[in-house]
């Protein structure tokens, strides 16, 4: 695999920061200066600081991110994730949530992991609350339930409840670009609070708006294990 990919991959660093390593001349591999991109295998000789590299204690977080902060590991950008969590770690969000929504995200640097969360093909939900602006019918939500148009794709079919005049409960198995806000706009809709409460077996039940936690060593090897066997 790639340099980039290798280093991110063992909890290291992004694979934005690696190119910015190899720039300042930090990596050596097999002896010489690593280029931009390269190849490397696991068996190579890589050197991080003249010490070898190794795999580092792998993190897992789940966050409940308030509104406002953007889910990208780009520190240039205002309000993103990294910046707000000062971590102290180099960690990442597996997937995103758009900077008007709250909710769950994942944080870890694991990127074996966060890849097989996040592929498509294997229907991994997602739980999410939404309110609306104007009260919400059982057309409202088969239509929502049995795939929507939403000017580029079909969304999957999927579950939606009723749980007041305005406000539905729905669990996804994909990720498209503010996907819920764009469901509900091809109907007439718009939302005014978006709350993602489950990826998979971990749930925001006792995590406070805004705060953090580790994920268990219980939910770590369900998580796991849904992930990678599914």
């Amino acid at each position: 695999m790639r340099i980039n990919k290798y280093f991110s991959n063992l909890g290291i660093c992004s694979r934005r920061e690696t190119n910015r390593l190899i720039e300042e001349k930090r990596v050596i591999v097999n002896g010489v200066l690593c280029e931009p991109g390269q190849w490397v295998e696991e068996y190579d000789d890589i050197l991080l600081d003249g010490e070898r590299v190794q795999a580092r204690e792998k993190i897992y977080i789940a966050l409940n991110k308030p509104v406002g902060i953007t889910c990208t590991a780009a520190e240039n950008v205002k309000d993103n994730i990294i910046s707000y969590m000062n971590y102290g770690q180099y960690i990442f969000p597996v997937g995103r949530l758009d900077k008007e929504s709250q909710g769950l995200i994942i944080m870890t640097n694991d990127g074996v992991l966060s890849n097989k969360i996040l592929e498509a093909d294997n229907l991994h939900e997602k739980e999410y609350i939404v309110t609306v602006d104007k009260i919400i019918n059982d057309d409202f939500i088969n239509k929502m339930a049995n795939g929507v148009d939403i000017g580029d794709v079909i969304t999957r079919k999927c579950k939606v409840n009723k749980i007041n005049d305005n406000t539905f409960n729905i669990v996804l198995t994909q990720g498209l670009n503010k996907q819920i806000r764009r469901m509900t706009k091809a109907f007439g809709y718009t939302v005014i609070k978006l709350e993602r409460i489950r990826i998979m077996n971990i749930k925001i039940d006792d995590i406070p708006y805004g705060k953090w936690r580790k994920l268990t060593f219980e939910e770590l090897e369900k998580l796991k294990e849904l992930a990678l066997y599914n």
